[in-house]
This record gives C-alpha cells, structure tokens and sequence, in this order.
C-alpha cells in the first residue's frame, strides 16, 4: 500500500474519530446508542494503529517529504477540526443549558463518556511502531557502517550496536546470518550434531565404554556388575578462535555500492574458512583441533595398491570402496553417508560398472554412490596444498558434535593495522568447539586416502 494512500485512509480515519469526539462532547449520543459507538471507536483505534504502524515502517522511496507534508496538513486540518468543534461546543452552551433536564434523560452516563473519549484520544495521538524486521535492519546498517568507519561509536550505540573496549558483539540479526550461511557451506555443520549453550560452559557427550555383561547360568556366587554397561564422558569445550577479513577502502566509496552487503559478506566468508578447516582439518597454529575429522576418523589402509590409470584401476578401487563400506557397525552403515573431496568426485565419475553405466548417480539433485548419498568439498582434501590426492569419508556424521555459544561473536575493527595499504579490517572472535566422538567399539567415520596402505601409514 503507497503512502498516498494510507494517508487518506488516516485522515479519513481521524476525522471520524474528531466527529463522534464532538457529538459525545456535544451530549448528542443517546444511551441506547453507546454500544454501537464503542464498537466503533473500538475499530477504529486498531485501524489507526495499523495504518501508523504501515507508515513507520514504508521504506523511503521519494514520497517521505510528500508524506510529512500530508502528515503535517492532516495535522492542521485535526487540529481547526477541535478549534471548530470546540467553538460549537461553547456556541451552543446556551442551547445546552436550556435543554439540560431533556439531556440528562436521554444522555449517557459520565463514565461512559469519559472512557469513549479516553478511548477516541488514543486513536487520535496513535504513533507507529517500527516492526521487528526494519529494527533488525536498521542495526544491521549500523553495524556495517560502524565497521567501516562511517559512523561514531556514539551514533552506533545509540542504534543499538553493542560496543564494549573497541569490540562490538555482532548483532543476533547478522550473527544468524553468517551461521546460516556456515550450516550450507561447511557439510559437518549440515549433517553433524549440534548445540547452542548460553555460556561457556564443558558440554559432555556419552560414548560406550564396555559391552554389557552376559551371563546364561543363574546367578549364584557371582554378583551383578555395579552396570552392564559403561560409559565414558568427553567434553565438548568452546574455545575463541578469530578470522581475518579486509576491504579495500576503493571498494567502499565506490557510488552505488550495499555497504553493508559488502561488509557481512566478507565476513561470512572468512569466519566459514575459518570453521570448516577447524572442524575438517583442525592444523591452524594455536588453534588445533584433536577431534577434526580428518585427526579423528579411523584409517582405511588399501588391502590391494590403488594405481589410478592402470589397467582395471576402476574395478580395484570399487572394490576397495567395497570393503570399506563394510567396516563400520551395522547401526553406522545403516546412517551412513559419503563425504569426499573433489579429486574423489572426480574420479568416481569415471568410473563405470561391466556394462558402461556409471557407478556415481543422481537422484532429484542427490548424489550417491552404492546406494548412500554423496556430497563432495575441497575442505575434505588432504591438505591445502595436496588437493590433488582422492580422499573419501564414510560414516554416520551425526557423531560429529559442534557446541558453540549464543551471541558470543564478536567483531573488533583494525584501522590503524590496516591504513597504509588502504584497507579496513576487521577480526572475528567466536567461541565454538567440533569434534567426531564416538565409542571405540563403534568407530563412527572412516576415512580413506587413496594410495595409503597400512605399512606405509605405520
């Protein structure tokens, strides 16, 4: 709805709601009346807080000055309207007075009249309230424009950025953003296990320790265990780790330029670097991870030398794939799931069954092979500077549990570091742990590395 219109409709509105003021005001409403104009006052207010509500909250597209002027006319006419009003009233006193035993007959009651005017004055003095979603979007450009240097500390906190010893806490709004954009980019945030806490707090997960016992012959001089079956607790335990994003200051004053698209794009983009190599790899120094992905699934070791481009290389491996796929327990297999890098996914392109048709399928966007759905990464690759060699996980990826803290990101702006290459930057601080756990008599990942035998990973 333009704003042309609503402001008709509010205009409209108002001098309904002045009309009933002065005949309520003028005794002109009889009792059997009141009902009906309760009713009325009633629909009107909620439509005069629904069309302000709509005003406050109609971007600016050229029409504002035109709206404020109306705004400011509707003013002037409500106004002259209670001037009038309040002239007939004082005009007709003496008509008023004349008439007053006929009045008091047929009038209403003063306390009904003065809730019906307390309720028409709220409809007159209605204000708009901005909804959750423009907020949401004005902190969001705060934010952005903040990072950047557009605004002071002061305007930022006076729209509601949160700014404590030069670090700001990245607003829930564009922290939801960057993590939604992390759930589709980093395949063990998709698939894995997760859990928000509201502090840094050790989050324990329970993995089988021991089998239950099992005893056939009736227990006599034998007693039963403390418990059949035991279970051993690992901490999940958020730890800070930051990432690196820089914009060139070129960028930013270039005409027609989303600053703040600019901004929380970067920003997505390295703190998911940053995450995915966390839970995948887990190698950067001083923030290593023993539970990444890569560090904790078992080895698959080759029974038989892979050597891709020889003769039946194809057959060899499928065959070798085989047998890995049987590894696992049967509750694993029955959850299981592939997880490759791109040489991987290229390869088993390749490759075909006796009768020319290919082994790597896909079904409605989903591919599979051996009947388990596949998703291939280049954060699966075997180190960032051999992306090269195939490397295959197979498992039940639920066991991969991310623990990570509610609205403990934050974001601190690097001017000065920054200034003579004429860039802004800003470092993000998250706390979050991933690790693969599961019980050693259930191994929950395997990964194979094609090329890698047992005696050569000894």
């Amino acid at each position: 709805m333009n704003r042309k219109l609503l402001l008709s409709l509010q205009k409209r509105n108002k001098s309904r709601l002045t009309e009933l003021r002065t005949k309520l005001e003028k005794g002109e409403v009889r009792e059997e009346e009141v009902e009906a104009v309760q009713t009325e006052v009633d629909e009107l207010t909620a439509e005069a807080q629904e069309i302000a509500d709509e005003l406050a909250n109609l971007e600016d597209d050229g029409e504002g000055d035109a709206g404020a002027a109306g705004s400011d006319g509707d003013s002037k006419d409500d106004d002259n309207g209670d001037e009038s009003g309040e002239g007939n009233a004082d005009g007709e006193s003496g008509k008023d007075t004349g008439d007053e035993g006929e009045s008091r007959s047929k009038g209403i009651s003063t306390e009904h009249r003065d809730n019906i005017m307390s309720q028409i004055g709220k409809g007159l003095s209605t204000r708009g309230h901005k909804s959750t979603k423009k907020k949401e979007k004005e902190i969001r450009s705060a934010f952005a424009n903040f990072v950047v240097g557009n605004i002071t500390e002061a305007e930022a906190r006076s729209l509601g950025v949160d700014i404590n010893n030069g670090s700001v806490t990245v607003p829930i709004t564009v922290s939801r953003e960057v993590i939604t954009y992390a759930q589709e980019e980093n395949l063990l945030r998709k698939y894995g296990s997760y859990v928000a806490t509201d502090a840094d707090v050790k989050y324990p997960v329970l993995v089988k320790k021991a089998d239950a016992n099992v005893n056939k012959t009736e227990r006599t001089d034998n007693e039963i265990p403390e418990t059949d079956i035991e279970f051993d607790s690992i901490d999940l335990d958020p730890a800070e780790f930051d990432a690196l994003a820089t914009i060139t200051k070129k960028l930013l004053k270039r005409t027609g330029v989303n600053i703040e698209n600019i901004v929380i794009e970067e920003l997505k983009k390295a703190y998911v670097r940053k995450e995915t190599n966390y839970m995948f790899n887990g190698d950067d120094a001083g923030n290593e991870n023993p539970g990444a992905l890569a560090k904790k699934s078992r080895p698959f070791y080759e029974t038989v030398p892979v050597v891709v481009g020889e003769e039946k290389w194809s057959q060899v491996l499928q065959d070798q794939l085989a047998i890995m796929i049987g590894e696992p327990v049967t509750e694993v297999i029955k959850k299981g799931r592939w997880i490759v890098n791109r040489a991987a996914y290229n390869i088993l392109n390749r490759m075909t069954d006796v009768n020319g048709r290919k082994l790597l399928t896909k079904t409605n966007g989903i591919y599979e092979y051996e009947g388990f759905p596949l998703d291939f990464t280049d954060a699966a690759n075997k180190s960032t500077t051999d992306t090269v060699t195939p490397v295959f996980y197979f498992g039940d990826f639920k066991a991969f549990h991310i623990q990570e803290v509610k609205g403990g990101m934050e974001l601190q702006k690097l001017v000065e570091k920054y200034a003579g290459t004429n860039k802004v930057g800003f470092k993000i601080y998250y706390l979050i742990d991933g690790q693969l756990i599961y019980s050693p008599f259930e191994p929950a990942v395997y990964r194979y590395e094609v090329g890698a035998t047992d005696s050569a990973g000894a």
